[in-house]
């Protein structure tokens, strides 16, 4: 092909330089420019050639699922349709080598109604996150968060490892990780970043009742199929029922969240297996469910006194969830119910008798959520938004004798109604409103007006 392009190219230059031969001068003209034109097409398919991808003697290797959608855009500012094989919205490159790092934040300001001495401003947290890929098949995710400005001894703030772990891709669609991972229930779990939710503060169905944000160790398998199936399931560290405080309020203001271990000398003598089944066959939609089953007493007093015996070693947790988001254009919809059972906790509530907080045989919550972005001009955004919420966290108590049982906890009622602005996709501004039919000073819970501000790199 190329010589026949300097072949050409020469006949066309030396037709320019030689005199002609011909008498007809409009006649060697017109060669001349049909010799042009015919170089012209031949370069063009040599460059078509030079594009095409060479033929693969082989299959490549399997490569690591696609970034999650995140924050990118601005129709996505809500929790996000989980994106089989990835926990975060900045997981850095899909395939080669490298690492990447990116970072979250949120300061909020609560301000309540009836108690505006109560008032604070906090920086809620920091995240830095990390993703090394080794290879196009496995990577290491980490995720490093400080809550609360200061961590020490002596001061309320939190440093601690949210993620790490190891994932593999076996093929395209499927693969395994390893590590400290967020359990996949619910629609704010994995996807807790203030750029992913509405409001102020996440939402309290999905800290009170599913613990955000919620990881244990373990290993998890993850895939997906063409039709629009999602599919999580894993085996992992259950919470330990052991660690309960019958005189702390942390039991009733989030059960599982007082007793999730975080990897940190986690006691692992019970496990427990979890499962998330996502359908997103039509764009927009996402329907699905998602369980987490196991015992929790980890066998506590066996394993260090040896003879007796923890009054609840037999404890089982069963927590399930159904959950469904639509968006079309610059509606978006979502709901999602919740609920949580321990049984066998009539012994280990004896021994709290006079405590305030014993041990619940039941919780749930379910809330639905509306949001309209109604203005959008350059990278900006206005979103107003309206949620409403049921949860309690102490629905039923276990029977005890002698008329010795608790009482079931109100119900908490919860409108929250608000704006966010997105001065760009990864930076937004909240306002909100938080009407509560039943005003619990205990926990904080009552009418508020809330300020925050959110980031993403």
């Amino acid at each position: 092909m190329r010589h026949r392009i300097l072949v050409l190219a020469m006949a066309v230059s030396g037709a320019g330089l030689v005199p002609s031969a011909h008498a007809d001068d409009a006649a060697l003209q017109s060669e001349v420019d049909a010799l042009r034109a015919e170089v012209a097409a031949l370069k063009a398919e040599v460059e078509q050639m030079r594009g095409a991808p060479a033929p693969s003697a082989a299959p490549s290797a399997p490569t690591l699922p696609p970034p999650a959608p995140g924050s990118a855009a601005v129709a996505n500012a809500a929790p996000v349709a989980p994106h089989a094989g990835t926990a975060s919205p900045n997981p850095g490159n899909a395939a080669g080598e490298g690492t990447t790092l990116w970072g979250y934040g949120q300061l909020d300001y609560n301000r309540p109604t009836s108690r505006p001495a109560d008032a604070q401003f906090d920086l809620t947290r920091a995240v830095i996150g990390f993703n090394h890929i080794f290879d196009e098949s496995t990577r290491l995710y980490g995720e490093l968060e400080w809550e609360h400005a200061i961590a020490s001894a002596e001061d309320a703030g939190e440093s601690e490892v949210e993620q790490l772990y190891i994932e593999h891709a076996l093929a395209p669609s499927y693969g395994v990780r390893a590590g400290l991972m967020l359990v996949p229930i619910g629609l704010l779990n994995e996807h807790h970043e203030p750029t992913q939710f509405y409001g102020v503060e996440r939402n309290f169905v999905e800290q009170a009742i599913i613990p955000s944000t919620w990881r244990e160790g373990g290993v998890a398998g993850y895939g997906n199929t063409d039709s629009g199936w999602q599919w999580d399931i894993g085996l992992v560290t259950s919470p330990n029922l052991g660690k309960w405080d019958a005189t702390s309020d942390d039991g009733r203001a989030s059960p599982l969240g007082s007793i999730h271990q975080e990897l940190q000398l986690a006691k692992a003598h019970d496990v427990s297996l979890w499962g998330r089944l996502n359908w997103l066959g039509v764009p927009g939609l996402n329907i699905g469910a998602a369980f987490f089953a196991g015992k929790i007493g980890q066998d506590t007093s066996r394993q260090f006194d040896g003879d007796a015996n923890f009054p609840a070693d037999d404890s089982r947790l069963l927590l399930g969830e159904a959950h469904v988001r639509w968006q079309s254009g610059p509606w978006d919809f979502s709901a999602l119910y919740t609920r949580g059972t321990i049984s066998d906790t009539q012994s280990l509530n004896l021994t709290f008798l006079g405590q305030p907080t014993p041990v619940p045989k039941s919780f749930w919550g379910g809330y639905a959520q509306g949001a309209w972005r109604a203005l959008e001009w350059n990278r900006s955004s206005l979103t107003p938004f309206l949620r409403y919420e049921e949860f309690n966290t102490g629905a039923a108590y276990a029977v005890q004798p002698q008329g010795l049982t608790t009482p079931a906890l109100p119900t908490q009622r919860v409108w929250t109604a608000g704006l966010n602005y997105y001065l760009n996709p990864n930076v937004v501004f909240k306002i909100d409103y938080q009407n509560f039919r039943y005003d619990d000073v205990l926990l904080n819970y009552g009418n508020r007006f809330d300020l925050g501000i959110g980031y993403q790199f």
